[in-house]
């Protein structure tokens, strides 16, 4: 039997990255004593008045079809709180809900580009830009940002990655892998682009709230950039809410209507018990995020500070997020080779960094994900397999 192309055209290295940590899944399942740092998965268990929300609104009988595009409350409440963070005034019109960022991605890549476009994306990138880029039929152009400089922006490389086929500029800041909050330098930069330029930009802010010594800036509030901006968000990192499955697309209220086109045939509609528990996440958030940002920073600094004491690793201190990237160069051993060798001797699992862009090559991505005390014990066996 013969299976459409389209399917094919997400599958590749990037995709494959995760075979290790399906393989320490396995492992965990059979017994083994294996730490798992592969994934973007928060340990906490989701606050309780945010669960007892959604258990009692379950009682309710609240398990009926929703509004396609979300219920007016909650999109009203996200477009509050991100006027309040990017000085823009936003209504319900500019919210749509989705399953989770990722699907926000795909979906609006769907409505932004086509065949014959090219989007540009500093990498490393996370791992479904490409595919949610290619299965347009559009081309992705991955514009290499400088390891040296901390994995920020090169403008001007940036710059010279535009065509008269580009159509937009994708980023994520804070950034997955690296951890970087882009400055508001950088932001000004590819704002006068995409305007000059008439370039889409979609901006990956899922980590916005858990950034630590730089402020996290949205690029939609700089002058001409409301029209012209999509942006991503959700709870799944902020308030320990991955496996709840709902984000949000934030945009100008034309591409919120074609959005609302493909959700009709995608999702039709988010529960009714989940959102009502997001909208008490987002009434308690600020007493979340500030104890789950505390967290990461503690996490981020008992990593920094073993692993940079061991000598041939090199750890870059992330300014935002919960993954720290590692350069195992001096061990000798690629990032794809000391990932795996590290699994089999040590049952630790970090991803091979290099799947998110060849400028991340030699590093693995580890992500702050369990407690201080396994934390401390991976970082142990991490040093005695590389023998410092």
């Amino acid at each position: 039997m013969k299976y459409s192309s389209l399917v094919a055209r997400i599958q590749g290295r990037r995709t494959a990255a995760w075979e290790i940590h399906h393989a320490a899944q396995a492992a965990v399942a059979a017994g083994g004593d294996v730490i798992i740092l592969s994934v973007g998965d928060p340990d906490f268990a989701t606050p309780e008045m945010i669960v007892e929300r959604a258990v009692t609104a379950l009682r309710d009988g609240d398990t009926h079809y929703s509004p396609v595009s979300g219920r007016e409350p909650l999109r009203v409440a996200i477009a509050e709180e991100h006027s309040d963070q990017s000085g823009q005034r936003l209504t319900a019109e500019n919210v749509i809900l989705c399953a989770g960022a990722q699907n926000g991605l795909f979906a609006s890549s769907l409505c932004l580009c086509e065949a014959g476009d090219e989007v540009i994306v500093p990498e490393p990138m996370y791992l479904t830009y490409e595919a949610a880029i290619r299965v347009t039929g559009a081309t992705l152009v991955p514009v290499p940002v400088d390891p040296k400089r901390g994995f920020h922006l090169d403008g001007d490389a940036l710059e010279a990655a535009i065509t008269p086929r580009t159509k937009a500029i994708f980023i994520a800041t804070p950034c997955n892998p690296t951890g970087v909050v882009m400055p508001r330098v950088d932001l000004e930069r590819i704002a006068r682009l995409a305007c000059a330029h008439d370039l889409w930009v979609l901006s990956d802010e899922v980590y916005a709230d858990l950034t630590f010594e730089r402020e996290h800036i949205s690029i939609g509030s700089f002058p001409g950039m409301a029209s012209r901006t999509v942006t991503l968000g959700s709870l799944s990192k902020s308030h320990a809410m991955a496996g709840w499955r709902l984000g949000w697309v934030i945009g100008p209220p034309p591409l919120i209507e074609h959005l609302g086109r493909l959700a009709l045939c995608m999702l039709y509609g988010l529960p009714g018990f989940v959102q009502q528990a997001v909208l008490v996440a987002l009434e308690h958030k600020s007493t979340i995020v500030a104890d789950m940002r505390e967290i990461y920073r503690r996490r981020r600094d008992i990593v920094y500070e073993r692993l940079s004491q061991v000598r041939r690793l090199r750890c870059l201190l992330p300014e935002a997020g919960m993954f720290v990237m590692i350069d195992v160069t001096g061990t000798g051993l690629d990032a794809h080779q000391f990932s795996w060798e590290l699994f089999r001797a040590q049952r630790v699992s970090l991803l091979d960094a290099s799947a998110f862009g060849e400028t991340a090559n030699g590093y693995v991505r580890l992500g702050l994900v369990v407690d201080d005390r396994r934390l401390i014990e991976a970082c142990e066996r991490i040093a005695e397999f590389v023998g410092d």
